[in-house]
């Protein structure tokens, strides 16, 4: 098995573990949504519901990176789209969660109400399908040794140049918003005495790190593939192909992690598990196997 078949094959497998059980978990629980305001939890709502649906697709995806694409050009067509659909909603999502946080904590700005937010989510959502909308032109069936791979296939290079641009500018620009806002929100946290909250702070840098690191690899590779079809540096544009597959899949992860950084951090669910480890104390001190 060939190494940039296997890694991401491997990084899949476990996303879709931790990630499917886990967003499923949010929609369900809506663990502490109660004292979130109707914009946050129209956001959650969304992050989880986008990063579920392409945890549905990753299946398909492990298939395809160990054997040949079996189920046609359509469908590879169709599912590269909504996969990119549902990793630009959840980016998005997690761009304007930030911005709302920003504006609500730094500049004192009211929360929208539930009409209003779930208005706020329909641009959202067709700006990811606007964005995902070269991949159904570019997105075809490629010979690939003795396999069939579903693969990008550009018609020229002004062609790829202007997809990998886009893509790129999205990222960048997304990142650099989620970093920004969460800069001054996390300097606003600690200047101010009422919102001086450790957790809150902790939450923060973990939203930064996670969503910098997850995504920067990819980000990277987009602008070293730029520079490699402007320059038509056909070295360099090897090693970002071969590389792609790989760091598409570590984006995966933040959809997988989701849950956890946004969710999981409540109070009730703190609770639950300080009840459930006495549970288990209690139960073990009351074994007769201890007597």
């Amino acid at each position: 098995m060939e190494t940039f078949s296997m890694a991401p094959t491997v990084v899949l497998s476990i996303c879709f573990l931790l990630g499917f059980p886990g967003n499923i978990a949010v929609i369900i629980l809506k663990p502490n949504w109660e004292n979130m305001s109707s914009l946050t939890q129209s956001l959650m709502l969304s992050l989880a519901v986008s990063d579920l649906l392409s945890m549905l697709t990753i299946p398909v995806w492990i298939y395809s990176f160990l054997n040949s694409w079996m189920i046609g050009e359509e469908s590879c067509k169709l599912i590269t789209y909504f996969v990119y659909c549902t990793i630009y909603v959840s980016l998005l999502t997690v761009t304007l969660l930030s911005v709302q946080r920003y504006l609500q904590v730094v500049h004192l700005q009211r929360s929208l109400n539930q009409v209003e937010a779930r208005k706020l989510l329909v641009p959202l959502w067709l700006a990811a399908m606007i964005l995902s909308t070269p991949e159904l032109v570019v997105r075809k069936l490629v010979e690939q040794r003795q396999w069939t791979k579903c693969k990008n296939k550009h018609s020229s290079d002004g062609q790829r140049l202007a997809v990998v641009l886009t893509e790129t500018l999205v990222v960048f620009l997304s990142l650099s918003v989620i970093m920004f806002t969460y800069i001054r929100l996390c300097r606003k946290v600690n200047r101010a005495a009422f919102f001086n909250n450790p957790q809150t702070t902790r939450l923060i840098t973990r939203i930064i790190v996670t969503s910098v690191v997850l995504w920067m690899p990819y980000l990277s590779i987009n602008v070293l593939g730029v520079a490699a079809i402007s320059l038509k540096n056909e070295g360099l544009l090897k090693f970002c192909e071969d590389s792609w597959s790989i760091v598409g899949a570590l984006t995966f992860i933040n959809s997988a992690v989701n849950p956890l950084l946004y969710a999981f951090t409540s109070i009730r669910l703190t609770t639950l598990r300080q009840k459930f480890a006495e549970h288990l104390i209690q139960k073990f001190r009351n074994s007769p196997n201890l007597n």
